[in-house]
């Protein structure tokens, strides 16, 4: 079933056009080596500024100025992608070329979810690997630097500062 799938997505892609076939190649060793992850020979690494975050979500220190807060919430911004207010980024993709990278990234999910299909007692194994543990430290580092990232604005609208160190729709008001 998956296999056909799997065929069918890329004879698509090949029609489509090559940067289908570029996206495919290029994610296909890391959609192929998801196994890895099941069994714990591969981590995902937790970026510091997240674990930070984790550790302290409400911390001010060296936070008493706007262009501190800029730089800690640009630090968060690297580290989760963008935040919610923010504009998606003009790409200047076509919705043929919109299309094409969505029928690429479905192939590579399909050879993702080939590839951990061979595992038998797939959740027993990701329980006893510490797979499932690592998932749910990765998943409580990026919401703890989600929270922060929010408090973190908060606290520069409070210091009536420009953005990156408030939303991006807060206007600070002149003084």
């Amino acid at each position: 079933m998956h296999l056909r799938l799997v065929s069918s997505l890329v004879l698509i892609l090949l029609v489509a056009g090559c940067s289908g076939v570029r996206t495919v190649a290029g994610g296909f060793g890391e959609a192929a080596a998801a196994p890895l992850e099941d069994v714990g020979l591969r981590r995902e690494r937790i970026p510091t500024v997240l674990l930070q975050a984790q550790a302290n979500p409400y911390d001010l220190r060296n936070l008493d100025r706007c262009s501190t807060i800029g730089a800690e919430i640009t630090r968060l911004d690297e580290a989760l992608g963008p935040d919610v207010d923010e504009p998606p980024a003009p790409d200047g993709r076509n919705m043929g070329d919109r299309a094409v990278d969505a029928a690429a990234e479905a192939t590579l999910d399909a050879i993702r979810n080939t590839a951990t299909d061979f595992i038998p007692a797939r959740s027993w194994i990701r329980a006893l690997s510490g797979a499932d543990q690592h998932s749910r430290e990765v998943q409580a580092a990026i919401e703890a630097g989600r929270l922060r990232r929010a408090f973190l604005k908060g606290q520069g609208m409070r210091f009536n500062c420009a953005p990156p160190a408030a939303p991006r729709w807060f206007q600070p008001t002149r003084r």
